[in-house]
């Protein structure tokens, strides 16, 4: 089955076809890429779907590691001030999707980009459509195969940044594991799937729609080997279901939604000219999107009075006395660490007294009622952000017994002077948890700001995020407090000045160097370590 090849830039059907089709479809054959009759298969493998974080986002069974930053993905006012740039792949099974969008991630060369699959997102089945499954005759080719609703709630939640869950699909039983991934939004986001231009709601999401074109022959040779090979399968089985479902479906379902694209790529992966161009378009559509987090801070909420929000611990002699000796550049640094532990000690006990409590009665050991307080809510969860704010982690498992602790990693990047977001890890159900984030110096607000927005992406209401901070600077307490009026801001002492390389004045100097007596580079600011070259 060929066709006329297509000129580059061709426009057909409302969308652009890039690049000319080979004539040579059975430069693939069956002899060749099918395993031998005869030959013995390897035990059938579990194979799931593929709900795939590229590099540089790194996944392990207990945590998320991000190896390139994430920039902030919202305004000095706290709220969303770009979505994220969804790509969509459609195309026949087997025609090389993610190949494709491979390539794309590698060109693009951009940090944090998602790739999702639509084969995550396939129905749960009932017992007699497991059986028809099991005998390859049921239809998983068609719309109503997937879980539609899920897919437009996931993606959407991505788009905005906030993190979503993925189920897993195993191909070999036909169900969903019990286990879900967690995903986190992106600068870039590409969903490839066969029917990932079949549904309205859906479309409205796609920035930029890929029509992924290959023959049917090379296709069909890709299936056969894909389900033999990789899901286990018989050949009698593959090809029965696909001359009864997948070939009905693709002419009835998915070659029509062709004339949808914005782009159309013969040849998949092979039209390295066709990539080249969508990478071009991207680049220029996430250039449109770049702000200056930072430095809309340093020019908001100046002269303003101090929130109400805001509670400074009182400065009595002995508070004032600490602050003289870890503010001192002379201090040698176990009088720093000392000195230091002791404030955060005070600073969390002072914080916990803004936490909800309630009546509550109880007998004492002479048999007489005590009315007494007991918490209010169901947890507290500590977050630190790292480095520094590890620091303070001590001091709040000291007066909170089985205190939970999330941790959150933010630098500023050497070239934009932005934070970024490098690496987290938050306990489970943290959305119904009182949250006490530690930082132990905040100057602009950025990494503050950036710290609350993962909470409230994860769930965790306003109200419920208290941030603490040995030393703040007024220019961060407004920003935290303009952006997120009912997060509690408790801290020592506020300093009035930053300087133009965003140190507090007259401060602490850079709290984690003098702490864990490492060397500060000389660019350091106050609130985010530097990262490594």
């Amino acid at each position: 089955m060929s066709r006329s090849p297509l000129g580059l830039g061709v426009r057909i059907s409302g969308c652009w076809s890039l690049g000319a089709e080979g004539s040579n479809s059975s430069a693939e054959s069956l002899d060749r890429l099918l395993p031998p009759v005869g030959t013995t298969r390897s035990p059938r493998k579990r194979t799931t779907s593929q709900c795939k974080s590229e590099p540089p986002l790194l996944r392990t069974s207990k945590r998320t590691i991000y190896t390139a930053g994430r920039p902030p993905w919202y305004n000095e006012h706290g709220t969303q001030s770009k979505e994220a740039f969804v790509i969509g792949l459609g195309g026949g099974s087997a025609s090389g999707k993610t190949t494709v969008a491979r390539m794309i991630i590698e060109a693009l060369d951009v940090p944090w980009v998602v790739l999702l699959s639509m084969d995550a997102f396939y129905k749960v089945l009932t017992k007699e459509q497991q059986d028809q499954a099991a005998s390859n005759d049921y239809n998983f080719d068609h719309p109503d195969a997937f879980d539609f609703d899920l897919i437009i709630s996931t993606l959407k939640k991505l788009k905005q940044g906030k993190s979503a869950k993925i189920p897993i699909y195993d191909f070999t039983t036909h169900s969903r594991k019990k286990e879900w991934k967690t995903l986190y939004g992106a600068n870039v986001i590409i969903f490839e799937g066969i029917m990932a231009f079949s549904d309205k709601e859906l479309l409205k999401l796609l920035d930029m729609k890929i029509f992924v074109d290959t023959d049917s022959d090379i296709r069909l040779v890709r299936r056969l080997r894909r389900d033999i090979t990789e899901r286990g399968r018989e050949i009698e089985g593959v090809i029965k279901q696909y001359n009864k479902f997948v070939k009905p479906a693709f002419d009835q379902y998915i070659q029509p939604t062709m004339r949808l694209a914005d782009i159309v790529v013969p040849r998949g992966s092979g039209n390295t000219v066709a990539i080249d161009l969508i990478v071009q378009h991207v680049h220029s559509q996430l250039e449109e999107r770049e702000l200056s987090v930072r430095a809309a801070l340093a020019s908001a909420h100046q002269c303003h009075p101090l929130p109400k929000t805001l509670s400074v611990l009182k400065n009595t002699p002995q508070v004032r006395g600490m602050h003289t000796i870890i503010r001192n550049k002379e201090t040698s640094r176990d009088e720093f660490i000392f000195y230091s532990k002791r404030l955060m000690r005070l600073l969390i006990e002072h914080a916990l007294s803004f936490l909800p409590f309630q009546s509550c009665t109880v007998q004492t050991p002479q048999g007489h009622d005590y009315e007494g307080r007991t918490y209010g809510g169901k947890q507290i969860t500590g977050v630190s952000i790292l480095r520094a704010g590890e620091t303070m982690e001590p001091a709040l498992r000291a007066v909170c017994k089985d205190v939970r602790i999330g941790t959150i990693l933010i630098q500023t990047n050497r070239y934009t002077g932005e934070p970024e977001l490098h690496y987290l890890r938050l306990p489970k159900d943290i959305s119904e948890d009182h949250v006490i984030l530690m930082d132990c110096t905040v100057s602009t607000g950025a990494a503050a700001m950036m710290a609350v927005r993962v909470l409230l992406d994860h769930d965790v209401p306003e109200d419920k995020i208290f941030l603490l901070s040995l030393l703040m600077a007024e220019m961060g307490v407004h920003s935290v407090a303009y952006a997120f009026p009912q997060v509690k801001i408790i801290t020592t002492a506020v300093d009035k000045k930053v300087n133009h390389l965003f140190r507090i004045i007259p401060g602490i100097g850079n709290f984690g160097n003098r702490y864990f007596g490492t060397d500060a580079p000389p660019d350091w600011s106050d609130e985010e370590e530097i990262p490594d070259a």
